[in-house]
Order: structure tokens, then C-alpha cells, then sequence
């Protein structure tokens, strides 16, 4: 059996470094927009392809932190499958695919520019998977993680069905999609939940609540679920919640910052580990204060560490190199009560 399963899209990244003029541009988050002339041929500077995609990402994490672990997800039946196959193989994942006859796998094209990107974006066999597309029989391990791409978030239920069935542990990462278009599911699913995490949007956008009043968000989630809750909000770090105890953190200078594709998969997936490392020694399904600074930390490093790298997985650690980093250790973790 395998120690976790990630769940949700599989997909290949192609990274183009450019250099290309900006403009003001106030409709984007950050005010700015690439300009590409129409019509015209434009040289890039280099090019990187990599893994993408949610459990892809995630998956990288656990078999590197030591975890046993697989990856589900839909695929075309195309080159780009074999690759993101290898790939997977490479750092000791399991593939464990369901395929589209017609329709190719997910693909991207990311313009990078000074550390922040442009996606092209083809959800492709991703969005196709259908319930008979799911290998039940082959899903049973001790924990999932759920971060359901696209028309997939119609799983939720039927999944946490099967876990609650199966004393299966899951963590969940939902999109903003899914929130978007499935909020009242989601918080239908929380009770079922060991561990949540969001970004401050995305905790705006499922409680109805501000972020600016985070401990207002963390009270209407801490009514709704018995687990852990993680919110990040950027350069200003995390918070977390157990439901009694509010965690605060900041986050690592980064010793260069190339691209931020992935970093929030690299956090959730880096937390869900530490908790992961820490049932180990515990034997138990309870979580202390300790359990989650260690988790805190790993996650935090774990981020750091994919953007200081071009791509998605990249830049994951190991378990070694959080165990023999000392400034992994040094990260400052408030607490205060709820």
C-alpha cells in the first residue's frame, strides 16, 4: 500500500524565458501586461520543459520526503504522456494514469519574466476524466491529496465516500474554480478533512469573509472542520489553525527568485509531509504543537526551495536536505490562542 496517492491534473510545462516590453495594464493582479507584436516572430531566450500540474507537483514532494507514493491523474494517449511517465519514474512516483482516446494531456506555456509568468494554459485529458476513469481498487493508501483540476471537482464526494470508507486520511487543496463553481460542497467536505489549504483569496472566497480579519476567517472554517487549516497570503507568510491555537509565520529569503510556478502545491504538499513524518513517530492520528511547526517549516522550505528554480518540481527538497539545512530550522512561529 502506498503511504499517499495525489490526486487531481497531470501536466507538462514548457518554460520560455523572455525579455519582452511591459506595460501598465490595470486589469491584471499585478498591473502589468507583456506586449507581443501580432504577426510577427519573436526569439526567446531559453527554454525549460518540465512537470506540471497539481499532484504531479504534490507527488514529487512525498516520494522525495521518503513517502511511498502515486500519482492519479488523466492523460492522452501522446508523447507528452511518456514524458510526464518518465519523469514521474524518475523520482520514484507510480504513475497510475487514466487515458483520453482523443484528447491530448494537459499542456502549458509559461512566459518568464524577472520571476513572474504568463500561462498558456490546455487542461486537455485533464478535464475529460469521468467516474469510470477512477481505479478504485488501486486508490487505497493511507492518505490522499486532493487538488482537483478543472470539471474533475465534480469528484469531491464520490471520492471522500470512498476515503471515509477506507480510513483514508485527505488533504485538500481547492482551486479557485472550484470554489467558484462548487463552494457549497466544499464546505459540505470539511468535516471529512484532515488538513485544508488555501491562499488568502481563496479563504475570502469559500467563508464570505475577508482576509483582512484573518481570525473571523479561521473561526467560520474552525465550525465547519475538525483538522488543520493553512492559509498563505504571499510575502507575509501563513497562518495556521487547529482549531484552538493560531500559527504565524513569515517566510525564507530566497537566495534568487526565478519563478513562482508551483510554490503553493510545494507548500500544501510540504505540510502534508511534515504531518506525514511526525505520524511516524507519534503512531497517532492527533496532531501536537510541535507536529505543526515541524509541518510549518517544511513546507515553508519547500516553497522556497521551487522558487529559487525554473519550474514546478525543480527545486523540491529532500528529506535530507531539511534535515542537514540549519536555517530551515530557524523560522520564527508565533502562536496565540483562537
Amino acid at each position: 500500500m502506498h503511504d499517499i496517492i495525489a490526486i487531481g491534473s497531470i501536466t507538462k510545462d514548457n518554460f520560455f524565458v523572455v525579455d519582452y516590453e511591459t506595460i501598465d495594464w490595470p486589469k491584471t493582479s499585478l498591473k502589468k501586461a507583456i506586449v507581443l507584436p501580432l504577426g510577427e516572430k519573436v526569439d526567446v531566450k531559453s527554454i525549460l520543459a518540465t512537470l506540471g500540474g497539481n499532484s504531479s507537483n504534490a507527488s514529487v514532494t512525498f516520494s522525495r520526503q521518503g513517502f511511498r507514493t502515486a500519482c492519479f491523474g488523466k492523460v492522452g494517449r501522446d508523447i507528452t504522456a511518456k514524458e510526464i511517465f518518465a519523469w514521474l519514474k524518475k523520482d520514484k512516483v507510480t504513475p497510475i494514469f487514466a487515458y483520453a482516446k482523443d484528447v491530448p494531456t494537459a499542456y502549458s506555456v509559461l512566459l518568464l519574466r524577472n520571476g513572474e509568468r504568463t500561462i498558456l494554459g490546455y487542461h486537455g485529458a485533464s478535464d475529460t476524466l469521468v467516474e469510470k476513469d477512477i481505479p478504485w481498487s488501486k486508490l487505497k493508501s493511507k492518505w490522499w491529496y486532493l487538488s482537483l483540476a478543472g470539471k474533475s471537482d465534480k469528484f469531491l464526494k464520490p471520492l471522500l465516500e470512498f476515503a471515509k470508507k477506507n480510513k483514508i486520511q485527505v488533504a485538500f487543496n481547492p482551486s479557485g474554480y472550484h470554489i467558484m463553481h462548487r463552494r457549497q460542497e466544499i464546505i459540505e467536505a470539511l468535516p471529512y478533512l484532515t488538513f485544508l489549504v488555501l491562499n488568502s483569496g481563496e479563504a475570502a472566497a469559500l467563508t464570505g469573509i475577508s482576509f483582512t480579519d484573518p481570525r473571523a476567517v479561521f473561526k467560520k472554517i474552525d465550525e465547519l472542520m475538525p483538522g488543520i487549516v493553512a492559509v498563505t497570503d504571499g510575502e507575509s507568510g501563513v497562518t495556521v489553525s487547529d482549531g484552538k491555537t493560531l500559527y504565524k509565520a513569515g517566510i525564507f529569503k530566497e537566495k534568487r527568485l526565478l519563478d513562482r510556478t508551483g510554490a503553493g502545491d510545494a507548500f500544501g504538499s510540504g505540510f502534508v509531509a511534515g504531518l506525514m513524518h511526525r505520524q511516524k513517530i507519534s503512531k497517532t492520528k492527533e496532531f501536537t504543537a510541535e507536529d505543526i511547526c515541524f509541518a510549518i517549516r517544511l513546507a515553508t522550505a519547500n516553497a522556497t526551495g521551487v522558487v529559487e528554480e525554473i519550474g514546478a518540481t525543480e527545486g523540491i527538497i529532500t528529506k535530507k536536505q531539511f534535515e542537514i539545512a540549519t536555517e530551515y530550522q530557524s523560522l520564527t512561529i508565533t502562536t496565540q490562542a483562537l
